[in-house]
């Protein structure tokens, strides 16, 4: 039996810029980190050939390409385990319309389990690149590499997408003492809503021509806050996030919405410095940047809303359990 537990994200600044529409005329980059809440992929050998599969449903088959869940699919495929399996994924989120990466951290997860079940030892690169042909190549989900790379590489994350399709992972030079600090400022508030990224995406991938300048300044804002944080200044997220949102409401009218704009005013109103929805937009988590003596007052402005607890996770996907059986 092998268990791989692997971190959601919150992406902080040049989200968007991560997609190969962009990056491969400009150059992409964002800044995120990976935090402790997790997707923890299970697989099991099976006496038999059949496979069984638990997820929101519980699929029994004995063929691949019969599986109805797209990402344990493809994974089977990539990682040549074809048959004789018993696979659990279980989320500390809901899985989808979340805004924090879950369906790029099920297929991280789901490849380093797969691997592992093998006895194959493989690399966050690597994870981070098959997770990205399964969603981007082989399923054509409008989305971008960030996420892959975040799930797989973990901690605090600075990714340069270059025009070639290759990827430049950079670590923010920031001590434990900032890293701690900055976490302690960072409150997540779930909007209520879940949507679907996909439909949003794809407005934003068609519009992308048009809002070029826009994606341009999204991305320098990626290098700037990397070079602030390493120089130990870690308030100066709070104003990243503020532009940041502002850059990103312009690239679409899908990505707010009254009620999150209230929200995000009553926030604003009650201490904090700045804020965004942490993923494509329209739902899921609001992201804000609160100093702490200004904390209660946006907890209690934010009331109606139910706040999530974390902290910034150090490490990607990793094996948790790995006892393998010699005739695998």
């Amino acid at each position: 039996m092998i268990i791989t537990q692997t971190p959601l994200r919150i992406s902080l600044v040049g989200g968007g810029t991560d997609i190969a529409e962009f990056y491969t005329k400009e150059g992409g980059a964002v800044v995120s980190s990976a935090i402790d809440k997790y997707v923890y992929v299970i697989v099991k050998e099976r006496f038999d050939e059949m496979i069984y599969l638990n997820w929101m449903k519980k699929e029994i088959t004995d063929q691949v390409d019969k599986i109805e869940h797209e990402l344990i699919r493809e994974a089977m495929k990539k990682t040549g385990v074809l048959n004789g399996v018993e696979i659990t994924i279980l989320s500390d989120i809901p899985a989808e319309g979340s805004g924090l990466g879950s369906s790029s951290s099920i297929t991280v997860g789901l490849l380093h389990a797969l691997y592992l079940y093998q006895g194959i030892p493989v690399s966050a690169e690597t994870l981070a690149q098959e997770a990205c042909e399964i969603e981007i190549d082989t399923l054509g989900k409008p989305i971008g590499k960030q996420d892959q790379y975040i799930a797989a590489y973990g901690g605090l994350k600075h990714f340069r997408f270059n025009k070639d399709h290759t990827v430049t992972v950079n670590i923010p030079k920031i001590s434990s003492e900032n890293l701690n600090e900055l976490s302690q400022r960072l409150l997540l508030f779930f909007t209520g809503k879940t949507r679907k990224a996909d439909e949003i995406l794809k407005k934003q991938v068609k519009n992308i021509n048009n809002k070029i300048v826009i994606y341009k300044k999204m991305r320098d804002q990626s290098d700037k806050l990397l070079k602030f944080l390493g120089r130990g200044n870690t308030d100066y997220l709070g104003k990243a996030l503020k532009v940041g949102w502002e850059f990103k409401k312009k690239v679409s009218d899908d990505i707010t919405n009254p009620e999150i704009n209230t929200m995000y005013e009553k926030a604003k109103k009650a201490g904090a410095i700045g804020g965004k929805i942490a993923g494509a937009g329209a739902g899921g988590f609001l992201l804000l940047f609160v100093p702490l003596q200004k904390q209660k007052a946006v907890r209690s402005a934010l009331k109606d809303y139910r706040e999530m607890s974390f902290a910034l996770e150090r490490d990607g996907s990793k094996s948790i359990f790995n006892i393998r059986r010699s005739s695998v």
